[in-house]
């Protein structure tokens, strides 16, 4: 059919551009793709510092975590993290302590 994506709200395949815009006939829905492209930015998952983290990256703890059963020191490397979706988006092993869920606000990339 045509190169433009479906639209966001209703998933049909017939968007036309009108300017700037896109704009879709079936349910009257009209963005823009740069937002669009920014918007799928801002999903990505960010460090404390703003860089962007991945499956498999390398993270450095930057304070002190209390948690039930001991404390995670601030500038504890953690290996091979796994993003997840929910209140903590990081899954990891740390030597020393086990399975863990960390938030991404406190920890950097390495």
């Amino acid at each position: 059919m045509s190169d433009f994506p479906n639209c966001p709200q209703c998933d049909s395949e017939f968007t036309y551009q009108d300017g700037i815009l896109l704009v879709c006939p079936s349910c009257a829905h009209e963005w823009s793709p740069a937002e669009e492209a920014a918007a799928e930015d801002d999903a990505a998952i960010r460090d404390a510092n703003g860089n962007v983290l991945e499956s498999g990256d390398t993270v450095v703890v930057v304070k002190d975590l209390k948690f039930r059963g001991g404390v995670v020191k601030g500038g504890t490397k953690v290996k091979n993290i796994r993003l997840v979706d929910g209140d903590h988006d990081i899954d990891c092993k740390i030597d020393g302590i086990g399975a863990m869920g960390l938030k991404s606000e406190f920890v950097r990339k390495a």
